[in-house]
């Protein structure tokens, strides 16, 4: 946004209030007229930028000069806004810092000394020391005298541009942010290739869809981003890497922030308790580099999720399009913007043809002309007038029988200067040099004529050329993926202690001389169970009260599957005990809720609360005035299905009970959960997103493959986090599972089979089974038990050989240390997996699971790199 002083135009436009006839001016049509004339003056003339060349005024003047200036040399950038200020009448400030903002998007301005940095927040150097002048993509696509519509300057003393023919979407390349009278506008920086690719797809008649590319790089969710348009919204992340197990490496920032802003948001967060972290280092020099040192035993996984949901980690965007077009802000999407843009380079190429066709036929014809009054020696009948006109009458009579071979009419203009073309011309006129000027504007006409009846064709190859000439080092910064929601409460450090006075009903993290229940944050809800049979979730605070007589209090996880209530409850208006299973998935906070139907006189006889659905069995000892013969009676909860909160429950007896005790500790009940992994985003799910994994337990593990030749065993938790682009192969992991590799050792610089079973039990730590020398590689590696491959080879003779070879036949299982058998003697060139045997251990697998459309034979994904392509097996 350009904030500038505008008190001298205010007092110019005062004169437009409309005054009564005894020269009064009401207030009311004071402030109408000033008010929308201001709003209108700042709108068109300041912050919003026009459609067809996507520049603000400032950014418009500040080219013209540097075009008026240019001479292939460098200007200092003080110079340019001295110059500038001959069109643009607010001051030095704001021309400078559009300069300086233009000049950091490295587009159409080329720079010289410091410039400052966009990613440190770093400022530039002072105009006087700095230099700049147009780029050559400037000089190509923004300027054409004959094109460009003048106007003009503020004090009538030169000519300025209204809009710059801009033969490309340069608002798009650039993206531009200001804030007006009662508007804004906010369009994000786009690619300069996609834009150039997606301007040819138009032209062919394709629909297009283009996002946003950011020069600070990072990771964007563009789920949201409806085009660009008002209510939009772009998730941008940074890229986080996790080094070592003790500290984590942010690589990339999102958009609009920088490694200080970046920095001091984590620092804040540390010091609000909401991350737990050691020391925060900036290396950054060539490239960023923000180093995160985590504090003992902090999951670098979870830190991760957490710097994204407290920090400058992440950030949202919302774009707001809007531009000038027949002098009107008009709120446009983005695709609109560049089917708009597309057009009207599709015009302007249009015209630069027209006027250059009609260029060039005027030098067909005066060159015609030339040839005629000079083979035609009509130059020495000039000596036998008396005055000009009877010159130039001579001309006309003497060229009139050459009128028909010419393709216009002649003018007097034309007669005019054949006269005055010199005698030195006239003496060395060579008529074949001639003949061959004339063909060669011919055939130029000819290509003319053919680009304007092919203008769409054209117009592609302009794009094209666009991209062969410029498009080098311009390719995407910005990764575009997908984005899981994090949980806040679930990543945030446990930062406080939560403390429980049960008979008064008070908890929080303040009462320190009661009872201690657990950890927790301080965005965290808990959950209070009281003895009545009703229970509430609230937020957490330093003190609160929940209600007399709490049976349980915990931290309360929404939507946790896993953890199941055990209930037995007597109803005291049927005077029958009943039992029930349940879990607490949702609710709204401090509505109060009753595990029993409610009525008067109900009241809890026994209560569990289990994390993993454990059900334990209990023992009945009924009262001795029961009429029941047997007083106790054994019941196991997990006979009991597991029902929503409101649900009644079975029936445990009619009789009065004197009490419940523990008999037997119970197992879990949850028979495991699908896990799916989704490629997407990098992370595990129970929502069927992307491949299928398995049904997992909670102390089963995955295994990953890794394309550099290790492997890693990972636990199940939904949490963890992995980089897909790395990931050569994920899936459940079994103990008696053989590995399959074909792999090149660089070492002996032979290709090698190798088959064995993981041996480490070390979880979250990397082990290579190839060779770690520079240029080792793994070709291929499969899980199966006996995958059949096919090797391409061609001798030393030149002969090609293709063979199909069963490992498990070729080698047997070793240690996974082992280098392998050599795979052949010829030279490689290529290997594909052709066929895979299932194992005894994979069948049980896919019988357990058939039904899960989405994933593939051994529930895991092998991503395999071949001939450049991947390939999912």
């Amino acid at each position: 946004m350009d904030i500038e002083d505008d008190e001298e135009h205010i007092d110019s436009i005062a004169h437009h209030g409309h005054r009564d006839g005894n020269g009064i001016l009401p207030v009311s049509g004071l402030y109408e007229n000033w008010f929308l004339e201001y709003a209108s003056y700042v709108i068109l003339e300041r912050a919003v930028p026009n459609l067809f060349d996507g520049l603000k005024p400032v950014q418009r003047r500040i080219l013209h000069v540097m075009k008026e200036m240019d001479d292939g040399r460098f200007n200092k950038v003080a110079n340019i806004i001295g110059s500038a200020m001959q069109y643009h009448p607010h001051g030095d400030a704001a021309i400078g810092e559009a300069i300086l903002n233009m000049g950091q998007k490295d587009l159409m301005i080329e720079t010289q000394g410091n410039w400052g940095d966009i990613r440190t927040g770093d400022s530039a150097a002072a105009p006087r020391y700095i230099e700049a002048r147009l780029s050559k993509f400037a000089l190509e696509v923004t300027f054409n005298e004959e094109t460009t519509e003048w106007q003009l300057s503020y004090d009538g003393r030169k000519k300025e541009p209204i809009t710059l023919p801009v033969k490309f979407p340069l608002v798009l390349a650039q993206g531009v942010e200001g804030i007006a009278v009662g508007l804004a506008t906010k369009i994000m920086p786009h690619n300069f290739i996609e834009l150039c690719e997606a301007s040819i797809d138009l032209l062919k008649g394709k629909r297009v869809s283009v996002f946003p590319d950011f020069p600070t790089g990072g990771m964007a969710d563009f789920t949201n981003y409806n085009e660009g348009k008002r209510g939009g919204k772009i998730r941008c992340r940074a890229k986080i890497e996790s080094a070592d197990g003790k500290k984590v490496l942010i690589k990339e920032i999102p958009f609009a922030t920088t490694t200080e802003s970046v920095i001091d948001s984590i620092l804040k967060a540390n010091d609000n308790g909401k991350i737990k972290i050691k020391k925060v280092i900036d290396n950054t020099a060539k490239d960023v580099e923000i180093e995160v040192q985590l504090a003992p035993g902090v999951s670098t996984d979870m830190t991760i999720d957490a710097l994204y949901a407290f920090t400058d980690c992440e950030v949202s965007i919302s774009p707001n399009a809007c531009v000038i077009t027949e002098d009107k802000p008009v709120f446009y999407s983005i695709n609109d913007i560049l089917r708009q843009s597309t057009e009207n380079t599709l015009h302007l190429l249009k015209r630069e043809l027209e006027n250059e066709l009609g260029h060039l036929e005027n030098k067909w014809h005066f060159s015609s002309l030339e040839k005629i009054f000079i083979e035609n020696k009509i130059y020495r009948h000039i000596e036998d007038c008396e005055s000009w006109e009877e010159i130039l009458k001579m001309i006309d009579t003497k060229i009139k029988p050459f009128k028909k071979l010419l393709r216009r009419p002649v003018t007097m203009d034309d007669i005019a200067k054949l006269p005055e073309i010199r005698i030195k011309r006239i003496s060395k006129y060579d008529a074949f040099k001639a003949d061959e000027y004339i063909k060669g504007l011919e055939e130029q006409i000819g290509h003319v004529k053919n680009h304007l009846d092919n203008l769409t064709d054209f117009a592609i190859d302009y794009f094209k050329n666009l991209i062969k000439k410029y498009g080098k080092g311009r390719e995407r910064k910005t990764e575009i993926r997908m984005f899981d929601k994090i949980e806040t409460n679930v990543v945030a450090v446990a930062n406080e202690k939560l403390y429980a006075n049960y008979a008064e009903g008070f908890v929080g993290y303040g009462l320190k001389k009661d009872t201690y229940i657990c950890d927790c944050s301080d965005i965290d809800d808990i959950i209070a169970f009281r003895k009545n049979g009703t229970y509430v979730v609230s937020k957490v605070s330093e003190k609160q009260f929940l209600g007399k007589d709490l049976l349980y209090v915990d931290v309360y996880r929404k939507n946790d599957e896993r953890k199941v209530y055990n209930v037995a409850y007597y109803d005291g208006k049927s005077g029958v005990s009943f039992v029930k299973r349940f879990n607490v998935l949702g609710v709204i906070r401090d509505k109060e809720y009753d595990i029993t139907m409610g009525t008067s006189g109900s009241k809890l006889l026994y209560f569990t609360a289990n994390n993993n659905s454990e059900a334990e069995k209990i023992g009945i000892h009924l009262s001795n005035m029961a009429s029941a013969k047997v007083k106790y009676f054994d019941y196991d909860f997990a006979t009991l299905d597991i029902k929503g909160r409101s649900s009644k429950g079975n029936t445990l007896t009619k009789h009065p009970i004197r009490k419940i005790e523990l008999k037997e500790k119970g197992k879990s009940t949850f028979k495991g959960r699908d896990i799916w992994y989704d490629l997407d985003i990098g992370r595990l799910n129970v929502d069927g997103r992307g491949q299928y994994l398995g049904n997992f337990t909670s102390d089963e593990k995955i295994i990953i493959l890794f394309n550099d030749g290790s492997y890693e065993l990972t636990d199940n938790e939904l949490s963890n986090r992995y980089t897909t682009n790395d990931i050569y192969l994920i899936q459940k992991f079994h103990e008696k599972q053989p590995i399959n590799v074909l792999h090149y050792d660089a070492s002996s610089k032979n290709y090698y089979v190798k088959r064995f079973l993981i041996e480490t039990s070390t979880v979250g730590k990397k082990f290579s089974f190839i060779n770690e020398k520079p240029g080792s590689k793994l070709i291929l590696a499969s899980t199966h038990e006996n995958p059949e491959i096919e090797i391409k080879t061609v001798s030393a003779k030149g002969e090609k050989k293709t063979e199909s070879i069963l490992l498990a036949d070729f080698i047997e299982v070793k240690g996974w240390k082992a280098l392998g058998n050599k795979i052949t003697y010829d030279n490689f060139k290529s290997a594909k997996l052709l066929s895979e045997k299932i194992g005894a251990w994979q069948e049980e697998e896919t019988e357990n699971s058939n039904d899960k459309s989405s994933k593939d034979a051994d529930g895991g994904i092998v991503i395999d790199e071949l001939d450049g392509q991947k390939t999912l097996f």
